[in-house]
């Protein structure tokens, strides 16, 4: 056979397909419940509101909302960001503000500016898959910070000093829907500056809280040793593609430029939409409906895993978000019960890729997360009916 033609670079072999996206693929089958993907529910789009923005914009700034556009983002929605942060406790400027491509470009961004082969990065165990894979292209050392039920442990933030930054979930985090109160915040800021540890603070999730708002964020405390990074995927729509970074002032140009690179902007026809309806108070009365309905869907996923899973299961509660956590009896491996799984019906994302290599804790097959905001509550219950079959059938061929 002949030789290819092209040599792949280093970074390209670390390109791994994401576990997720390949799971959802299987869930495609006809009669497949799937509580496996992190999709909102699109019942929640606000769509009448999206179609009046669209013709707002077009009417009246049809030119400048097709024509390319700045790469920091459109003006009035980076005030509008740093005003609503500044709302939380957070002391931003708009000019600190990089509207990004979703916020997983954020994470790219902050990858290709930070991280050098052989750095090391800091992780919570487990942490967001999606993180992990934009980080890995770089060729960091991953490290695994010990963790409890709200996130790192200040006391384990030390052993991390030297690398390049700590990147966490505080809010209802993605897998585990663990939350950080507010005195670990300051503890965690605290330690992280003690060990001259930049955060990156990811939250995609925080306006999705179902009894009260999570506490103010960590960047309010940690000023220029922060990194914060937000989406509109979660409070309007993921189809829009948009997030962004608030970055210090210091940084901010680096990230800019490798943001030109990249995609020279956001579109700016987006942008402009989202602003539109945003700056109407459509969250005002939006968000709150959008969080009922999120937590009639958690508790009937609660009352779902109390009624079907077999003993010796433990889950987490969240207290908004979107995921619950769980560990199944010592021995199980999730990623081995997932045919068994869609074969009933069901599918689910194994907790194993949630964890990094590194040495430090294991990945913990044992584990698997379960997303409550797309499948009805009859649904649910009928599929973590089939997850706790399929268990018990595991448990008895064990015994």
């Amino acid at each position: 056979m002949p030789t290819a033609p092209w040599t792949l670079a280093r970074r390209a072999e670390r390109l791994e397909p994401s576990v997720i996206r390949e799971i959802l693929k299987v869930t495609e089958k006809p009669g497949i419940i799937s509580l496996a993907g992190g999709l909102p529910a699109p019942e929640s789009f606000p769509v009448q509101a999206m179609r009046e923005a669209c013709e707002r914009v077009l009417a009246d700034t049809p030119h400048e909302a097709l024509q390319y556009a700045a790469s920091e983002g459109f003006g009035p929605l980076r005030d509008w960001v740093a005003a609503q942060l500044g709302a939380q406790g957070l002391r931003v400027r708009a000019d600190q503000v990089l509207i990004t491509t979703g916020s997983q470009q954020g994470l790219d961004l902050v990858g290709k500016v930070l991280i050098d082969a052989g750095s090391r990065v800091a992780v919570e165990a487990p942490t967001y898959l999606g993180a992990l894979q934009a980080f890995a292209p770089f060729e960091p050392q991953f490290q695994s910070v010990p963790c409890d039920e709200q996130g790192p442990l200040p006391q384990a933030l030390a052993a991390a000093a030297g690398a390049r930054f700590l990147y966490l979930l505080p809010n209802f985090q993605n897998p585990s829907g663990r939350s950080m109160g507010a005195a670990r915040r300051v503890e965690v800021a605290r330690a992280a500056a003690q060990a001259g540890l930049l955060l990156v603070e990811d939250n995609p999730y925080g306006e999705l809280w179902f009894d009260a708002p999570p506490p103010p964020p960590l960047a309010a405390s940690a000023g220029d040793g922060a990194i914060y990074l937000g989406s509109f995927s979660k409070v309007l729509a993921p189809g829009l593609r948009l997030g962004y970074v608030v970055a210090p002032a210091a940084l901010y140009p680096k990230l800019l430029q490798a943001k030109q690179a990249a995609d020279l902007h956001t579109p700016g026809f987006n942008q402009r939409v989202a602003y539109e309806v945003i700056r109407s108070g459509l969250l005002d009365t939006h968000l709150p409906q959008v969080r009922a309905r999120y937590k009639a869907q958690r508790d009937a996923m609660r009352a779902a895993l109390d009624r079907h899973l077999p003993a010796g299961c433990r889950f987490n509660v969240p207290a908004g978000g979107m995921f619950f956590w769980v560990e199944l009896p010592a021995g199980l491996d999730a990623v081995a019960l997932l045919p068994r799984a869609v074969e009933a019906g069901m599918a689910y994302v194994p907790g194993a890729p949630f964890y990094c290599s590194d040495g430090g804790e294991a990945p913990r097959a044992n584990t698997l997360r379960l997303s409550f905001v797309t499948v009805a509550p009859p649904l649910i219950d009928q599929g973590v009916a089939a997850l706790g079959g399929v268990l018990r059938t595991a448990l008895e061929a064990r015994a």
